[in-house]
């Protein structure tokens, strides 16, 4: 079985630089990449004779608006199922530039995960064959799931701060 520190010791070896971040919060390897990276990344951990990472578990990404020049993360779960590990490969994004490379060609899955990542934050993912929304109405001018608005109705008369413990 192979460790962590293992496995992020070949990828290491193999990005150097272009990779960093390495955590293994309960005990996920996970690390961050460049757009430019991702796709010759998951190829190379898929490809690779020993790792064999070759089921995409999830993509979907988080917003982050206070960090400025990393507003937007695209998260990939990964998972070799012959050597029983997992992977999370992190993405950050500028609020201005929300574009990443389609996962689609190495992964048929990824499909269906990146239109949901694209209606829900708003994520382009450059290549896609069919990039549009798929659990929103599409003329929907918004995404839902960007921290865009405030967490409650200031308009509103009957929430009394005494009734909430404020």
């Amino acid at each position: 079985m192979l460790t962590n520190e293992e496995v992020a010791q070949t990828i290491i070896n193999q990005f150097g630089e272009a990779v960093t971040d390495f955590d293994d919060p309960y005990n996920l390897l996970t690390f961050s990449t460049s757009r430019e990276q991702i796709i010759p990344l998951v190829a190379f951990l898929q490809n690779h004779p020993t790792l064999q990472v070759g089921f995409l578990t999830d993509i979907t990404a988080v917003h982050y608006p206070d960090s400025k020049g990393k507003e937007f993360c695209v998260v990939y779960h990964l998972h070799s199922l012959t050597n029983n590990f997992r992977l999370r490969i992190k993405v950050y994004l500028t609020a201005d530039d929300v574009h990443i490379p389609t996962m689609t060609p190495l992964f048929a899955s990824a499909n269906w995960m990146e239109r949901e990542t694209f209606d829900l934050f708003g994520i382009i993912f450059d290549g896609h064959p069919d990039l549009r929304r798929i659990l929103n109405m599409e003329e929907m001018d918004y995404y839902p799931m960007r921290k865009e608005y405030p967490l409650e109705d200031g308009t509103r008369e009957d929430k009394i701060d005494a009734l909430f413990g404020r």
